[in-house]
Order: structure tokens, then C-alpha cells, then sequence
């Protein structure tokens, strides 16, 4: 649970003139992607970064809570990827907002929770283990910023439940979410089981397909991708 150091990546961003989708185009077609950087009390402002360095900060342990510095204009500031976009067919990154953070000021996030041990409810009563909520809302340090908060689930049994009320407690961080929301129980093999072969091939047919969901971030068309409005976006 205990968060790890805060990561040394550096995302180099260029400034870049605002301007219509026809110059974020421009600025794909180099082989960079349009972002803007706001917050801290500055002004925003529009620059273009190698997609290369937001996918191996994306891809780190800390994923999308990673902090690290942003480099612009020969000057370092400590930053977040707070949202981006998607190309829905190729999956390429369209644009991505940065965020300026003060490493002295609480920040607010959402930490996979991970269920640890075996459950006595499986182990024992022959049940299955659901997890029914998989992130939390924290508020913390930055440095503070768990990689994951993890619940032990070896007394679960059936007819009980875990709620975020049953997470570890921390000095360092906040729960934000709802004290009472389940977060997992232990549940019967009927309720579990699986269609007969001739309903689920039936059902496969009827259903239409659907596209795949890309967690976080939105997906649009390079076509409709616009500069976002920082101010409305940024966080608490």
C-alpha cells in the first residue's frame, strides 16, 4: 500500500501557438501531441509532447497518478496527467492535459483497491469472491499517492461485507468515498453460474457488438478533438 518514491520521469514539452484543429493536426503529423499545461495559479499554456514519454509514464507503476517533471522552456515544474484523449480506431493519443502540482498541497485521486488473502468464504463455504468497487477517492500529498490500497479479505464470509469503512487507515491519506460503499462480498455458485451452451450461443447471436472501452480519457475523432477548457477541468 505504502507509496513508492516519486518517480524521476521527465516529460520535455515544446510551447506551441494555439490555434484551430488543422494546426493540432500539424503538430500529430510531426509525431507529437497537442496538450496544455495549467494550474498552480498560471496562466495555461498550449504545448506539443512526445507521445513516446506519455505512454511510458502511463504505463509505469503509478500510472495515471504519476508525478513527474514537466520541462518547458528550460524550466522544471512538478506536473500529473490529469485527462487525455484517444483516437477510437488506432487508439492513438490525441491530446492530453497536464496539471501543475505543488508537492506541499493536498491533491485528489482515485487508487485501485487490491483484495489480498483468501477468503474464508471461498476457502471454506465453497463461494465466490466479488469485488464490487475497484478504485477509492483519496486525498493526500502527492508524495503521499498510494499505488494501490489493499483490503485483506481472509475473514470474509458469506452474509458480510467490506466497505470502504474497512479499509486501512492511514495518516497520510484521506478516503473521499463514501464510508458505507461495498467494496466486496462473498456470493453463491448459483448466482455465478453460467448460462447453458445453447442459451449463451443464442445470446451471443442476438447481441449486437460493442466497442471496446478504453479506461479513462475520452475518445473522439481527430476531426472532433478540440482544445479543452483547462479551467474546467482542473481539480481540487
Amino acid at each position: 500500500m505504502k507509496a513508492t518514491e516519486t518517480e524521476q520521469n521527465v516529460l520535455e514539452a515544446e510551447p506551441r501557438s494555439p490555434g484551430t484543429k488543422n494546426d493540432a493536426r500539424r503538430v500529430r503529423r510531426d509525431g507529437k501531441v497537442p496538450a496544455v499545461v495549467y494550474g498552480a495559479g498560471k496562466q495555461a499554456i498550449p504545448v506539443s509532447v512526445d507521445p513516446r514519454q506519455v505512454a511510458r509514464i502511463l504505463g509505469s507503476e503509478t500510472g495515471y497518478n504519476s508525478v513527474f517533471d514537466l520541462a518547458v522552456n528550460g524550466e522544471r515544474t512538478k506536473a500529473m496527467i490529469v485527462d487525455w484523449q484517444y483516437e477510437p480506431i488506432k487508439g492513438a493519443l490525441l491530446h492530453i492535459d497536464l496539471k501543475r502540482i505543488a508537492m506541499d498541497q493536498k491533491l485528489r485521486v482515485n487508487v485501485p483497491i487490491e483484495l489480498v488473502g483468501e477468503a474464508a468464504g471461498v476457502k471454506q463455504q465453497g463461494g465466490i469472491l466479488e469485488q464490487i468497487l475497484r478504485e477509492v477517492e483519496v486525498e493526500c500529498l502527492p508524495g503521499d499517492i498510494p499505488n494501490t490500497v489493499e483490503l485483506n479479505v481472509s475473514e470474509l464470509v458469506f452474509g458480510t461485507v467490506l466497505r470502504v469503512s474497512d479499509l486501512p487507515k492511514t495518516d497520510k491519506i484521506k478516503y473521499l468515498t463514501d464510508p458505507d460503499q461495498p467494496v466486496a462480498h462473498i456470493i453463491t455458485v448459483k448466482e455465478e453460474e453460467a448460462a447453458t451452451p445453447e442459451v449463451a450461443a443464442g445470446e451471443a447471436a442476438a447481441a449486437p457488438a460493442e466497442p471496446e472501452v478504453i479506461k479513462k480519457g475520452k475518445q473522439e475523432s481527430e476531426e472532433e478533438a478540440e482544445e479543452p477548457v483547462a479551467e474546467k477541468k482542473e481539480k481540487k
